[in-house]
């Protein structure tokens, strides 16, 4: 359908003329004839083209006057890392130091689990995490440890090594 059309070169943008406001609203659409000849046809799509293009008028902008007497309050809010999301394993911990010591593993991790409270109540969160992970690690440690040692001491009790 446009055989034999050349298209023609824009030429350079310079930077958008106004505020943000009156840039990002579209122009108004301009009335298109009725019957399109292939030029015109050329010519509006060189005008539906970016809003910077220099082919339209460049408009005033409005919102300059009201920048001017506008005042900016600056309110400065200290933000500080959310650390109650940080678990610290304690009652585990407990459990692990009770119940399933297996060789001091539980100690320590109920010692790791103590630290991330007192990191958290500095607010420091990377320290806080690396210990969270620690006394996680302890804790899984001695569960895993413990729960396999008392596995075995039932089996030995239901199948003593006389029956071998």
């Amino acid at each position: 359908p446009f055989e034999g059309l050349a298209w023609t070169p824009r030429p350079p943008q310079g930077p958008p003329q106004g505020c943000f406001a009156c840039i990002a609203k579209p122009p108004a659409l301009q009335q298109a004839s009725p019957i399109l000849s292939p030029s015109s046809a050329v010519y509006l799509m060189e005008s539906k083209s970016c809003k910077g293009d220099s082919l339209r008028p460049a408009v005033p902008c409005k919102h300059s006057v009201e920048k001017k007497t506008m005042t900016n309050p600056t309110t400065v809010i200290e933000i500080y890392p959310d650390t109650t999301e940080v678990n610290d394993y304690y009652l585990w911990s407990i459990f692990n130091f009770v119940y399933l010591n297996f060789c001091c593993l539980g100690f320590i991790a109920l010692a790791y689990s103590l630290k991330v409270r007192d990191k958290k109540l500095l607010n420091d969160l990377n320290g806080a995490v690396e210990d969270a992970k620690t006394a996680r690690l302890f804790n899984i440690t001695s569960s895993a440890l413990a729960t396999f040692c008392i596995i075995l001491i039932f089996i030995f009790l239901r199948y003593p090594l006389t029956d071998y």
